[in-house]
């Protein structure tokens, strides 16, 4: 997997849309930073004893599933089906083709489907399945659960190999 391009949203730059926009971006390309490189088992691996469905993978299965519902079905009004139906949420669960490339593809193309389903809102405006949420409680709620997962993936991945850092 190549090297993943982080970019940190310029401060002066673009309206409210843009700016979450890119601070999502910027924590997307962190989560799939956060698994590159390790094996299928170290990123299958569950060692948090209080979270036992808690794994690298899971969490970015997760985070794919977040993005379809809040992002393309709920914003979007897209016709697509949950990735989590049922309970409990079975988007944390791995299959044995879970792969590290595999599910980080499933997660960019989640990325492609939640832009296209953007496009023209503005953050005022209601959410095109329930019109329940504005679009900008959406992706604030998706912007700081995918912030609160890559806390995750940074104890997941320190426990897999040691690694820490950015």
């Amino acid at each position: 997997m190549a090297e993943v391009e982080r970019v940190w949203p310029d401060p002066l730059d673009g309206d409210e849309l843009t700016v979450q926009t890119r601070f999502l971006d910027f924590l997307r390309a962190t989560a799939v930073r956060k698994v590159a490189g390790l094996s299928r088992e170290q990123a299958a691996a569950t060692p948090l004893p209080s979270s036992p469905r808690t794994s690298a993978l899971g969490v970015l299965k997760h985070l794919t599933a977040v993005e379809r519902w809040w992002l393309v079905i709920e914003a979007g009004g897209a016709d697509e089906p949950s990735l989590w139906p049922g309970s409990p949420d079975p988007s944390w669960d791995l299959t044995p083709e879970d792969d590290v490339a595999g599910v980080v593809v499933a997660y960019r193309a989640e990325r492609e489907r939640a832009a296209a389903a953007l496009a023209g809102l503005t953050p005022e405006d209601r959410t095109r399945r329930s019109g329940e949420f504005t679009v900008r409680w959406v992706l604030a709620h998706v912007v700081q659960e995918t912030a609160r997962h890559v806390g995750h993936l940074d104890a997941l991945r320190e426990l897999a190999d040691g690694s820490v850092g950015e």
